[in-house]
């Protein structure tokens, strides 16, 4: 039993700590209640207005001497006005002739059948936790003011967001403006703050997943003062040499680094314990982590518009764990986990399982024809039956093949599909099971695989490119196709009648739940951006002109997500790298399970194929022929720049379905470029492509990094 003296020495201990404030809320009653003002408060205390107001909405707290002040003044208000008084001397509420409904901030949206997102835990203000360091309101910063994105529920776990900016005098720029004081002076003093004070972290996207690990972007002179170059010498390796004195410090604190080692995007663990995961994901600015073409001008923003450009994405798509390349394949497991717990049957425990729809632990070997020369399985069993080549459109009309009337028209019109291979992911049943080869199957279109099937004899006007090559050059012989791709040669009305065939019997829509996320964070960023739904095509057009200028923060996070969508559907195959490697070898992206060859060629085929309907529909209805496609531009003759003068219109002005129309949804299309058809010609004679020089040279899907 505890004797008298430790009993008191405990509570002197508790005497001496901190002094411990009431909730944000009570603050803000008990300076009401005495009628004393924000600004007269502020006064006495020696602080701003604002302050004060962060002080009741719990942005931030007091610390000492203004701390043990502050909390003096609430004591005293506190016995004068005690909150019950207060419950008492609320008039009672007036009788409703109908019963009042339960509160709420939107409307009740459907399950998802496939993909569940776990909620986080809703509070009205976030107060420091002890330990933590009190939030404070950024200094403005010069971007043109915007409208703001809906904020998310705060989760109590991680209520300073998934991420900060830490500059080099330890100031952390996170989420909505709030500032977090750093004291870390070296990389693993960093790591520890993060998990032990930072209160930074996001919840999981899946309820069988796995929480965000917070993310720290080092500015260059955060990075200096941490110990790290200014300037990553070794450019090709992308890390830091296992003898640099950081990479040493890292490791005798006991943390661990990843196989990437300490490059722009290091993350810094130990194992987890339990439940806990022990993980800080590092982005290094001066390091080029945020590459420019997916980030335009990110990296020369001010510390608190970096952290609001990476926060917006972070809360509409994913905290960055890498390129948008790597973030969009880390968001299709994050939505989709490749395990759930399951319970033994035999023991009653609950136990690790494979989660129904996902791509599995384990990497899968692709079936001959969708690999590559160089693959261990392909390499080493001798295949020489082809193999499949569904790409984006490269294609130009011959020159021979334009007609006079096209000639004299004055302009070439390019038209750009949103996000296209993001809407041929839209309910894309793709084969979550290995392979199985068959020899002359009945085709069904419902089957994902590849087809050996000769479609040499498809007859389409040679104005059109061929839908079943990137080239748009006809097939000449028996070839391996997706399955959309054959499915569209039924379509048009031509027998398919498949040699070989490798199909897989356990199937999904993998990718249903990636798209509806990177569809909805498109959309509402380019509704920030004044691109909205309800804008004619005129006023479309306008806004999309404009765009850019609107809020470059906001432009920025737009072009992250395009880039993620592209990026991730790049990484399902990506090539062995290297001038070390040798054909047959195992390369370290084809032993992840989402190296996933069939899953890209199908999403290629079907966004292959929808281009070349609507170019089809366009010519039926128009009698107008695309000059150029690349990937996802297409370039028409036109007799003025607006596409308004030549898209198909009913007579009650609204839009045809089937054709090309505008609009800011994925799968629509928006104006592009235009140039005089003079030199769309004289680039056509040349064979170029127009396409390729109005997008800026952007448009081919390659498979990120």
């Amino acid at each position: 039993m505890a004797t008298e003296e430790e009993l008191f020495a405990n509570i002197d201990a508790l005497l001496q700590e901190e002094p411990q404030l009431p909730p944000p809320a009570e603050r803000a009653r008990l300076r009401e209640a005495a009628g004393i003002t924000q600004a007269r408060l502020a006064a006495a205390l020696k602080t701003t207005t604002q302050t004060v107001k962060n002080y009741e909405n719990g942005r931030s707290e007091p610390k000492p001497p203004r701390l043990e002040a502050y909390q003096r003044l609430l004591k005293g208000w506190a016995a004068k006005y005690p909150a019950h008084q207060a419950l008492a001397a609320a008039p009672a509420p007036a009788v409703l002739a109908e019963p009042v409904p339960k509160t709420f901030t939107r409307p009740a949206a459907p399950e998802a059948p496939e993909a569940e997102t776990a909620a986080p835990v809703v509070a009205p203000a976030v107060a420091a936790a002890p330990g933590r360091p009190a939030a404070r309101p950024a200094a403005s910063s010069r971007r043109p003011a915007g409208k703001k994105a809906a904020k998310p529920a705060v989760d109590l776990r991680f209520p300073h967001g998934p991420l900060a900016v830490l500059d080099g005098d330890g100031s952390a720029y996170g989420v909505d403006g709030i500032v977090l004081d750093c004291p870390a002076t070296t990389i693993p003093e960093l790591v520890e703050w993060t998990l032990r004070e930072s209160g930074l972290g996001a919840p999981k996207l899946n309820r069988h997943g796995k929480d965000g690990d917070p993310l720290i972007v080092l500015t260059a002179a955060a990075a200096v003062k941490l110990g790290l170059p200014e300037q990553l010498e070794d450019r090709r390796g992308l890390r830091l040499p296992e003898d640099h004195p950081v990479v040493k410090q890292v490791l005798k604190a006991r943390w661990q680094l990843t196989q990437r080692g300490f490059g722009p995007w290091a993350r810094i663990y130990r194992k987890a314990q339990g439940r806990e995961r022990q993980c800080v994901q590092l982005a290094i600015l001066p390091w080029d982590a945020l590459d420019s073409r997916a980030w335009p001008g990110v990296a020369e923003m001010e510390p608190a518009d970096v952290a609001r450009v990476l926060g917006v994405y972070a809360q509409r798509v994913i905290t960055p764990r890498g390129s948008t390349a790597v973030s969009g394949l880390e968001l299709m497991t994050a939505l989709r986990p490749p395990t759930r717990p399951v319970r033994d049957e035999e023991t009653g425990n609950w136990v690790s399982g494979p989660n129904p729809g996902s791509l599995g632990t384990e990497p899968m070997d692709p079936a001959p024809p969708e690999g590559q020369p160089e693959h261990p399985a392909v390499f080493h069993s001798g295949w020489k039956g082809g193999f499949l080549h569904e790409e984006a459109y490269q294609w130009v009309r011959p020159v021979d093949l334009l007609t006079d009337e096209e000639c004299t028209l004055p302009y070439a019109v390019g038209l750009d599909l949103n996000t296209a291979f993001l809407a041929a992911a839209a309910r894309l049943v793709v084969g979550l099971s290995a392979p199985d080869h068959f020899h002359a199957p009945n085709f069904n279109p419902k089957i994902p695989g590849s087809w050996l099937v000769d479609l040499s004899h498809v007859e389409l006007d040679p104005r059109l490119p061929s839908p079943f090559t990137p080239t748009g050059e006809r097939p000449t012989g028996p070839a391996w196709y997706q399955t959309h791709t054959v499915a569209y040669a039924q379509e048009l009305g031509y027998n398919v009648a498949p040699i070989e065939a490798y199909l897989r019997r356990e199937t999904g829509a993998y990718l249903d739940p990636w798209h509806d996320r990177l569809k909805t964070a498109y959309v509402d960023t380019l509704a920030d951006l004044g691109v909205t739904k309800d804008l004619s095509d005129a006023e479309f057009l306008a806004a999309i002109e404009r765009h850019k200028d609107v809020d470059p923060a906001m432009a920025a996070v737009l072009s992250a997500i395009k880039a993620t969508v592209k990026g991730g559907i790049g990484k399902l195959f990506e090539n062995p790298q290297g001038k070390g490697y040798q054909d047959g070898d195992p390369w370290p992206a084809m032993q992840r399970p989402t190296w996933r060859p069939d899953i890209r060629a199908a999403v290629i085929s079907k966004a292959r194929v929808n281009m070349h309907r609507k170019m089809l529909n366009m010519a039926k209805l128009t009698g107008l022929y695309p000059l150029a496609v690349l990937s996802d531009c297409v370039v028409y003759p036109a007799p003025s720049p607006s596409p308004l003068d030549f898209l198909p219109y009913a007579e009650s002005g609204k839009p045809i379905p089937g054709a090309f129309r505008l609009g800011p949804t994925p799968g629509l299309a928006k104006l592009e470029g235009v140039q005089s058809m003079l030199w769309a010609v004289d680039l056509m004679e040349q064979g170029l492509n127009p396409a390729r020089h109005i997008k800026g040279g952007d448009a081919v899907l390659d498979e990120g990094e």
